[in-house]
């Protein structure tokens, strides 16, 4: 078997575009991966990158994926991370598609086997996606605290255990994300601490507590919003809301870890951190509590060896998953493989449209990502619907 072609298609997906890379067989297998670039963005970066490395691969053998990683990781040894290692990525897990169809098994049984049928999910993005993108979503916004409530209330009567929330301040009768980490607010770029964002996210966490009630558990993305001073103050007034984690990126593994020694809350990093290499600085410092990995950017292979390393420090992993269903099915199947599983997130809120590019869809069982039995990811792309959808600028 050799790969014959390989395609990129794109879809419209609200707020940002989704990418699917369609790898093809000689003997008529396809595997399929997804990426994405960012918000906003018409996916030609990353897909430049995997339409050049993919060109590269044409004629090799699908199922020597080891072989291929490496000489792609050597085309790339210069500049081995971002977009060029995204790509390596998107590469990877659709040679991983191939060949788990060629033997006729899911992914996870490639690589050491099933540990758990079931996988506990965390609701993502929750209320920001609402406020941040609600024409998108075809919802009403949240306008006040008593809405955030509702929101907590839903989560929990959904089934979820856990839920994930970001920054938002209260303008008038609306909340307005606090992103000044990305440019993206006030705040940029000096990301000081915000006496007015300290006391209104403890609002906002008292509301969604009111909701979800306390068997649900409630963590906050600060992102990179602050430099260590204005995590540790923050972290300081939310200590007593019961909080399973404060997540928070800083490049400096050493202030991270500061941080972490300041305060009793777990600490969750590292979203943005490609390979083994990159990880171990963070858990040689000892900068995290649960280490957060992100599969379509590091691609499974290096999913496994972070995860790995990750274990013999005794930390748990919680993938970094807020992409399309494909992606989900990636994350489920990295998450059923792994001992050292702390949770794994997913989007429960995303465009109307989202559900048609997949063959089949998550089963979510009281907050629980049930393990398909079919080959490969689990889901095919539909690339009818994917062509019905094309990117807007």
């Amino acid at each position: 078997m050799k790969i014959t072609r390989a395609d990129i298609l794109h879809a419209a997906f609200g707020w940002r575009t989704i990418s699917f890379l369609r790898l093809e067989t000689s003997d008529g297998i396809v595997g399929w991966s997804e990426y994405t670039d960012g918000p906003g963005s018409s996916n030609t970066g990353i897909s430049a990158v995997v339409a050049a490395l993919a060109e590269q691969i044409v004629g090799r053998d699908p199922l020597a994926i080891e072989a291929i990683a490496a000489r792609l990781g050597s085309l790339i040894s210069q500049a081995p991370v971002g977009l060029n290692q995204q790509a390596v990525a998107a590469i990877v897990n659709a040679l991983l598609d191939v060949k788990g169809k060629a033997l006729g098994v899911p992914v996870r049984e490639l690589l050491g086997g099933t540990l758990r049928e079931r996988v506990p999910l965390y609701w993502s993005h929750c209320v920001g996606y609402r406020a941040r993108y609600p024409k998108e979503l075809g919802v009403e916004p949240p306008r006040s605290y008593d809405d955030l409530s509702r929101i907590g209330e839903e989560v929990r009567a959904r089934g979820f255990r856990a839920l994930k929330t970001n920054l938002l301040l209260k303008e008038d009768d609306r909340f307005v994300a606090y992103r000044p980490g990305r440019g993206a607010s006030g705040g940029f770029p000096e990301l000081n601490p915000n006496p007015a964002a300290e006391g209104q996210i403890l609002r906002q966490i008292e509301a969604l507590r009111a909701g979800a009630g306390p068997e649900v558990e409630i963590n906050l993305d600060l992102n990179m919003n602050f430099k260590p001073e204005g995590f540790l103050r923050l972290c300081r007034i939310l200590e007593g809301a019961g909080l399973g984690w404060i997540e928070m990126d800083s490049r400096e593994p050493g202030f991270l870890a500061h941080v972490r020694r300041c305060v009793t809350t777990p600490v969750a990093s590292c979203e943005n951190v490609y390979g083994q290499r990159g990880y171990r600085a963070f858990f040689e410092a000892g900068a995290v509590d649960v280490a957060i990995v992100d599969l379509v950017w590091n691609g499974y292979l290096e999913g496994l060896r972070v995860a790995a390393c990750a274990d013999s420090y005794d930390i748990n992993i919680a993938p970094h998953n807020y992409f399309g269903h494909l992606a989900d099915f990636i994350s489920a199947n990295f998450s059923a493989a792994i001992p050292n599983l702390r949770v794994m997130e997913m989007d429960v809120d995303g465009v109307p449209w989202r559900g048609e590019f997949y063959t089949h869809l998550p089963e979510i069982v009281d907050g629980q990502f049930v393990l398909p039995l079919r080959p490969g990811w689990g889901t095919d792309i539909d690339e009818a619907a994917v062509r019905r959808h094309p990117p807007t600028a």
